[in-house]
Formats: structure tokens, sequence, C-alpha cells
């Protein structure tokens, strides 16, 4: 087998619970709707399959979850073969597996050559073997073409992972990334609603998560999924957490959707969201790394909701009791020259600032051609059609029909559609693209957050590639009547910067990367109703090295 040659796909798991739950085996694994509580409780053994992330050039972070029979915390063995069946394995170890991590475990397998497929397993002290799964390590020198299937806003309610399901059976990627919402806090039957819900996708807890023990049952339940455990097993997945793995838009201090007089302690519930999510994850502790993908690309992951973002600004606040006016007009002018410009707002805090300033001017010089940043919220200016808040229908909700006539008023003033994108801090946003430029990086901008596909220009700095959703609504929920050409003809004529949208299909994006040019394809899934791989269609944008423009 060549080094750079996809092998073999480990089998996937069987999806017949009750076979499933009678073995004790695999626990919830592999189950297609979410187990419930009491199963999650019962099950033992390796019960969420296995998964690698954080890829080197000669290392691999592996994951799996191991509740023994016993209660007891265990030592496992982990193997790394280059072998489908393992006659030789290249790196080992051990990794204790206990409940202080929720039995999740996380070992590094050293010893690696770059730019290799490789299979791995875990040995549990009976002799049980977990699932075995396929990760690679990254390339060292030159390599001419690199390829990542990128996902974002996996909302378990709104229906199947089929994105997920397609890019396991299409295969035609070198890693995976995750620009985050890979779970959602929200109570059953609050988003989605009873009536959006698809049938079968039901969540444990059923209420809010706010506790440890609700934050690790939510994962439990969104990873008993069968396509999300087949893209962990057969790809390293690299991800940033967006806001509801914390909740609804958070800061550093706060989030609109906690309440501390009912929650408790915002700082307690944000790190143990955070404790969950590196338990879970196949991800380091780090809140920020970056990663070398031979001479082409570096990759930088970046943490923009907790660790320094200020309170994000709010129109709703902003203009509470006031009518539309002289009086609003003048509230919304002063907040455009003065607040809304304060240099001293930030997204990543000074230490991030620096440390990826300085990781996009090292990269330059050492001769990488794109930078390539990993990050969570829509980075291109963004402006409301002010015709939009025309003909709204009688039996749009009051809460839509007042946000697109606000949205439409502040649109007039010069003021973005978005205050919780980089759009609400614009002195950081442009510290970064300074930064890009001062270095003469070749920025590649991947973003999820919105639920919609999009493609931008970044001012001359680079571009943008925002992926749309697994499965969360994107505007077709809230505008519905409006055509999504249209809508779609309108965004782009009203925001200089954006250059192609699609606001109506679920799906996945693909970037591939090579010495001369950046493309994204984006894959939109026929339907997320029911199960099924097939495409309603596909869209591709690129860029050529070093014009930071796009051919649509």
């Amino acid at each position: 087998m060549h080094p750079t040659e996809k092998p073999q796909a480990p089998p996937a798991l069987t999806t017949d619970r009750r076979s499933i739950l009678a073995a004790g085996l695999f626990g919830m694994a592999g189950l297609p709707a979410a187990a419930n509580a009491s199963a999650f409780q019962r099950a033992r053994g390796f019960t969420h399959n296995v998964a690698s992330g954080e890829p080197a050039a000669n290392s691999v972070l592996l994951w799996t979850r191991f509740r023994p029979a016993s209660g007891e915390p265990a030592m496992l063995r982990f193997e790394v073969s280059d072998a489908i069946d393992f006659a030789r394995v290249v790196s080992s170890g051990e990794v204790e597996a206990s409940p202080d991590r929720d039995w999740c475990v996380k070992a590094i397998a050293s010893g690696l050559s770059p730019n290799r497929w490789y299979y791995f397993r875990f040995i549990a002290p009976d002799g049980a073997m977990s699932p075995f799964g396929r990760t690679r390590t990254l390339p060292q020198g030159g390599i001419d073409k690199w390829r990542m299937a990128v996902f974002a806003c996996s909302n378990l309610g709104f229906g199947w992972f089929n994105a997920y399901a397609h890019a396991a059976e299409a295969g035609d990627f070198d890693c995976v990334l995750h620009t985050g919402d890979y779970i959602y806090e929200y109570p059953q039957g609050t988003y989605p609603s009873p009536s959006q819900t698809q049938n079968g996708r039901v969540l444990d807890p059923a209420h809010e998560i706010v506790a440890l023990a609700d934050y690790r049952m939510r994962y439990a339940a969104y990873r008993s999924d069968p396509d999300l455990q087949r893209i962990h097993q057969l790809f390293p997945m690299i991800p940033v957490p967006d806001d509801h793995e914390f909740t609804n838009d958070p800061w550093k201090d706060g989030a609109q959707n906690h309440q501390p007089e009912t929650e408790g302690s915002w700082e307690v519930r944000k790190a143990t969201a955070l404790r969950v999510y590196r338990e879970w994850m196949p991800i380091s502790d780090a809140l920020w790394e970056s990663y070398q993908i031979g001479d082409l690309v570096t990759l930088f992951r970046i943490e923009t909701r907790i660790t320094a973002r200020d309170k994000q600004f709010s129109y709703s606040e902003l203009l509470s009791g006031l009518e539309p006016g002289p009086e609003w007009d003048a509230k919304l002018s002063a907040f455009r020259d003065g607040k809304w410009r304060d240099a001293s707002r930030t997204l990543l805090g000074s230490e991030q600032e620096s440390w990826l300033s300085g990781g996009m001017a090292a990269s330059v010089r050492s001769g990488r051609k794109w930078q390539v940043l990993l990050q969570q919220v829509i980075m291109a200016e963004l402006y409301a059609d002010p015709s939009l808040a025309e003909n709204i229908p009688a039996e749009a909700s009051e809460f839509i029909s007042s946000r697109l006539r606000n949205r439409a008023l502040v649109a007039n003033q010069g003021l973005p559609l978005n205050m919780d994108a980089w759009d609400g801090y614009p002195a950081a946003r442009e510290r970064l693209l300074n930064s890009a430029r001062d270095a003469d990086a070749n920025l590649v901008v991947l973003t999820g957050d919105t639920h919609n596909a999009w493609a931008s220009e970044l001012g001359g700095a680079g571009i943008e590639f925002a992926g749309q959703s697994v499965t969360s609504p994107g505007m077709e929920n809230s505008l519905g009547w409006i055509p999504p050409d249209q809508l779609a003809r309108s965004l782009v004529s009203n925001s200089e910067q954006l250059k192609w949208v699609n606001t109506h299909q679920r799906g996945y994006m693909v970037l591939e990367l090579t010495p001369q040019r950046a493309t994204s394809e984006w894959r939109f899934m026929e339907t997320i109703r029911q199960r099924t791989t097939t495409l309603a269609g596909t869209h591709r944008v690129s860029s050529e090295l070093g014009s930071q423009r796009l051919t649509v």
C-alpha cells in the first residue's frame, strides 16, 4: 500500500438495537437514534466506538470510552498498525479508563511516519477489543493537495445526520473539521419544537443541560448516532466549539441562555461544559492550536466564545422603548460612530491575537502557501436588505416581523446584520485582517454558526468559506415566504464582500487546497427527514493563490 493511498475502511457496526444491548459489548454504539438514559447507564464495555484527532506528522490522539462491568478504573492497551489485520503494531501503550473522565480515554500514539494511514484499536483487561478505527498523520515536505471535510451545526432533533453518512461513504478527503455546535443544550421540544422534531430523535436528558451529568448524557446521546460514530471511526477530526457546546450566545462573563438566579454560577457552567467537551472529543486541552500540513498549509483552530469575548451588542436592547423616528436614528448613529467601533472590544483577547498574528507570519516565512483559520462565526461584512421588511405575511410571528423591521432600519444606518459575528467587533476583525496583510498571508477562513452556506472576499486580506449546517435550519425556517434565489440575490446585492450564498439546504463542504488554488465544494443533502445519502446538488467556488478573490 502506498503511504498516501486511502486504505480499506474498517467495518461499520451493526445498528440492530436488540442485538447490541443483548451482547453488552458496544452499549449504545450504532443505535440509529439517541438511546435513553437508562440504556446509557446500563451500558458496559466499549460504549461509543472510537475516534481520533490532533493529527501531527509523527503522532495522533486516539479516543474511546470503556466502562468496565466492575465499575472500577481499568487500564486499556491501545495498538496502532499499518495493516488492517494488525500483523505489525507500530505504536502501543496503556491508558486508564476512570469515572473521573466519564470513562472516556485519550492516548497519544507516537513514533508514527508522516503522511500515512493507520488502523488503531483498544484492548480491555479481559481481552475484549474495541471496534477498530482508521486515522492518518499529517505530511511533511512537499505535497500537491490536501482535502478536508467541514461540518457545522448538527442539531440531533431536527433530523438525520445524513451529511456525516455521505461523507463517510464518499471518503474523498484526508481529515475532518467541525466548526462547532456539535451538540445543542436545549430541552426536548424547545429547538426544535415538537412539530419540527424528527420522529425517533429523542434527547437525553430531556431537560436543558446545566450540570456535569447533563452535559455528559447529552454527548452520550449524540455520540450514539451511527453516522456520527462512523465519521469519527474513519477520519481524524479537528473540531472547535461554538456556543451550543456551552449555551446560546456566551461571552466571557455570561450567556444569553444562562440565568444565574436559577442555573447557578456561569463560571461553573462554563468550566463544566469545557470539561465534558474535552472528555468526549478527540482533542487536546489547548484552547487554540496550529497544525502544519506539509509545505502547503498551516491550519489554526481558534476560540472566540468563552476566553475573552466581550458581551455582544443587542439592537433590541439598544433601541428598547423607542419607536422609529429621529430619536431612534440619533441613537443608532451615535452607536455606529462610537461604541460599535471601540478598539478595545475583542473576540480573541490580546494573548490569542498575538499568537495568531505571529503564527501567520511564521507560516508565510516557512514557505507554506495557505494560512487556514478554523473558527466559529462569520467574518465577512453582511448587511440586511431593507426591502425584506416589506410584504411580511400576516402569519409571520411577531418576533420575525419585528426583527426584520429592525434590521431594515439599522441597515439604512450602515450597521450590519448580526452583532454576534465578527461584524459586532469591527476593530478586532481589522486587527486580524491587518495581521494577515502584514504577513502577506493567503488567508482562508472556515466558518460555521449560521446554518447557511456563504462565500466571501475579506477586503483584500483573504477569503471566507462558511459551511451550511448538518441539520439545523437555515433562513428557510424564518423567511420561508421568500424564494431562496431571491433571498440570495438580495443578500449579495447588499453586502459587497459576499459573492455567493445558499440559505435553504443542509449538508457539508469539502475544502481542497493545492499550491495553485483553494476550492470549496458545498454538498447539499436531498433531505434530513429520512436516512439517505442522496445529494440534491453541489456548488464550487475557487480562489487562485495570491489573488484574495473568488471565482464563483
